[in-house]
C-alpha cells in the first residue's frame, strides 16, 4: 500500500440543490451498479473494529449510511481481508465495493479519501515508556509486538521498517488471519507479558486500547515514512477500475455524508489525521 491524498471539500448547498444532487446521484447509480437497487459490499466476517458478520464494524454502519442515502439495500460478500481481497472478491464480481482502501492502490480504482490514520506505538501506562519515534535507542532492549502476514513478500510496515534502525531479533508477530484461536486483541493482551511494546494500525489501536482493562497509551509514530515504507495512510473506498461512474457516485456521497462518516469512525474510537493534498503514489496489494 501507498499513502494517497484530497482535500476535504466544503458543501455550502441550498436544500433545492442538495435534493437536486440526490436526483441525481440515485440516477447515476442505476447505470454504474451490477444490480439496481443493491450495494454489494466486500466485507471480512471477523474484523472489528471494520467489520463482522453480526453487523458490527464502521465499514458496516457506512455501507447502510450509502444504502440509505441512495434508497438500497445491503448484500455482503463475506470474504477475510488476506492476500486476493481485491484481485479475487471484488474484481472477481463476487461483489462491487471495498469500503475501506488505501488511495492510489494499483488492483482497484479508489475514491477520494475519507479518512486518515497512522500507526501507534501502544504500551502500558504503568510501564515507564515514553516513546514516539522508531529511531528511539529504548527498542533495541525492548520485545515489540507487530503484526505479520502470511507472505513471503512484503510484510506489515513495522515488520518491515525496524530493522532500519538496528532492531531484528527483538520483534514477535502476531498473525493478521484471525479466527477462534488468533484473535485480534491479543497483540494488546499480550502487552507487559510476552512483549513490551507493540506497533499497531491507528484504527485497531485505538478500538482495542478503548476497550483495554489495563490502561493503555497510545502514541502516533513519528515517522512518517522510514525509508520509503508508509507509515500514514489515505483511505477511500475501493471499485473496479472501469468502474468510473459508480466511484464517481461514491465520491460524491463521501463529500455529501463526510460528517456522518466521521462520526461513524468516531464511535469506534478510530485516530484521524487531517487529510492532505497531493497525488497518491500507488499502492500495491492483492
Amino acid at each position: 500500500m501507498r499513502t494517497g491524498f484530497i482535500a476535504l471539500l466544503a458543501l455550502a448547498l441550498t436544500a433545492s440543490r442538495v435534493a437536486a444532487q440526490e436526483d441525481s446521484l440515485h440516477s447515476t447509480q442505476l447505470k454504474a451498479g451490477r444490480e439496481a437497487g443493491v450495494l454489494r459490499v466486500c466485507a471480512d466476517p471477523d474484523n472489528l473494529p471494520a467489520s463482522n458478520q453480526a453487523g458490527q464494524g464502521y465499514e458496516i454502519k457506512i455501507a447502510e449510511l450509502i444504502a440509505q442515502t441512495w434508497g438500497w439495500r445491503v448484500e455482503y460478500a463475506w470474504w477475510p481481508v488476506r492476500r486476493g481481497f481485491f484481485s479475487r472478491a471484488l474484481n472477481g464480481r463476487y461483489c462491487d465495493v471495498a469500503i475501506t482502501a488505501p488511495s492510489g492502490l494499483d488492483i482497484a480504482g479508489v475514491t477520494g479519501p475519507y479518512f486518515r490514520s497512522a500507526y501507534f506505538i501502544v504500551y502500558r501506562k504503568d510501564s515507564g515508556l515514553d516513546l514516539s519515534s522508531l529511531a528511539d535507542t529504548a527498542f533495541r532492549r525492548l520485545r515489540i509486538g507487530v503484526h505479520i502476514l502470511n507472505s513471503d513478500a512484503e510484510n506489515t510496515p513495522p515488520a518491515m521498517a525496524m530493522s532500519v534502525f538496528g532492531v531484528v531479533g527483538n520483534l514477535v508477530g502476531f498473525p493478521t488471519n484471525f479466527s477462534d484461536i488468533y484473535r485480534p486483541e491479543d497483540i494488546f493482551r499480550a502487552l507487559g507479558d510476552s512483549i513490551d511494546v507493540a506497533i499497531v494500525w491507528g484504527p485497531i489501536a485505538g478500538f482495542f486500547v478503548q476497550q483495554s482493562k489495563v490502561p493503555l497509551v497510545m502514541q502516533r509514530v513519528a515517522e512518517d515514512t522510514v525509508q520509503g515504507i508508509p507509515f500514514v495512510y489515505s483511505m477511500g473506498m475501493g471499485v473496479r477500475r472501469r468502474d468510473t461512474q459508480f466511484r464517481d457516485s461514491l465520491d460524491a456521497v463521501i463529500d455529501q455524508k463526510r460528517g456522518d462518516m466521521e462520526k461513524i469512525l468516531q464511535s469506534y474510537n478510530v485516530p484521524m489525521l487531517p487529510l492532505d493534498v497531493g497525488r497518491p503514489p500507488s499502492a500495491k496489494t492483492n
